[in-house]
């Protein structure tokens, strides 16, 4: 199939009556993995019981330049696991979320019979997309925020949601500032290269990494597209670029956790996921800006300037109304399951 077709096969809701409980429980892995991931890299792997669902990390997808201590790893985890819960209260089950720290970590997924329930977040998850381009420059309402800011409120991890235009270019100057960080180091580079699916024949054989499409640029032959990345990913082109997004958009989001372990990780994956999809049910878009978060020597000094007297800021998320852009991929869900 072609890109498009690829596109309409994944981002979609079930089709019609699943009578089978395996055929639901596959259904449910489907959902799930239409979260997100860093570089989309879809760092997961789903085993499957008829009591529960268990989401491990897949370590053979870590990013370990941008992503050291697998924090975001984690975080995907738990966009996963939320979109995975919302989807099993839609199939009549309960999709209670628990995390154990054993190991590697698993979060497990308690299924029970329940009455079904399609809530608004769950239609959201077929629509929800990271949004990598600029937004229209307008102002949310005050409840259109305050929806936001409970969607993204959990256990153990809050939400600032910065509007004011000093707040956000506070916030741009750390970005810009992990961002110069990041693109002025060959590992950063070699590392997001690889990731990158420059046509679309590569992008639909892979069903991962992040294509051309989705970051706005046209499909190219692999060899073009490394070669025009090589010469034309710098800092000038990209700082400017960032820029220009940031302050084309309503607001900034930093997502912060109590605690700086895999728990609160997850749950920051969590937050966020609802975040996400309450904005999506909203009409408006959003995308990480997560450098000052990513670049250990940035974090502190951005934690400060938030004024932050404890926690980890986990997560950068600008948010805006804009038009949406091209889908990314996924793997079937036969490749992300596990005995």
């Amino acid at each position: 199939m072609n890109y498009d077709q690829a596109v309409a096969s994944i981002w979609r809701h079930s089709e019609g009556g699943l009578p089978q409980k395996s055929a639901r429980l596959k259904e449910l892995v489907r959902y799930a993995t239409l979260a997100p991931s860093g570089h989309n890299t879809q760092c997961w792997r789903f085993r499957v019981a008829d009591e529960a669902i268990g989401i491990l990390p897949d370590l053979s997808r870590r990013t370990p330049v941008v992503d050291p201590d697998d924090h975001h790893l984690y975080v995907s985890l738990g966009c996963a696991a939320e979109n995975l819960s919302l989807a099993a209260r839609a199939f009549g089950l309960s999709g209670d979320v628990a995390f154990k720290p054993e190991g590697e970590g698993e979060v497990v997924i308690t299924l029970d019979d329940c009455t079904a329930e399609a809530s608004p977040l769950f239609e959201a998850i077929p629509e929800r997309q990271c949004t990598r381009t600029e937004y229209d420059g307008t102002s949310l309402g005050f409840e259109e925020l305050r929806r936001l800011e409970a969607a993204g409120t959990g256990r153990g991890v809050s939400v600032i949601l910065l509007t004011e235009r000093r707040d956000i270019e506070k916030v741009l100057e750390h970005v810009l500032q992990g961002n110069t960080l990041q693109v002025n180091n060959q590992a950063f580079r070699q590392e997001l290269e690889t990731w990158i699916r420059f046509g679309d024949r590569e992008a639909v054989k892979a069903g991962d990494g992040l294509s051309a499409r989705v970051m706005g640029s046209p499909s190219t032959p692999h060899w073009l597209g490394r070669w025009l990345f090589r010469a034309l990913f710098r800092e000038r082109a990209e700082n400017a670029k960032v820029a220009r997004r940031i302050r084309s958009s309503a607001g900034v989001a930093v997502f912060v956790s109590d605690a700086d372990d895999r728990a609160h990780w997850v749950e920051a994956g969590r937050c966020y996921q609802r975040f996400a999809l309450k904005a999506t049910a909203l009409g408006i878009r959003n995308a990480f800006v997560n450098q000052p978060v990513e670049e250990g020597s940035v974090r502190p000094a951005f934690a400060q300037a938030l004024g932050l007297g404890g926690g980890r800021p986990d997560l950068v998320v600008r948010f805006g109304r804009g038009k949406a852009m091209p889908r990314s991929l996924r793997r079937p869900v036969e490749q992300v399951l596990i005995e």
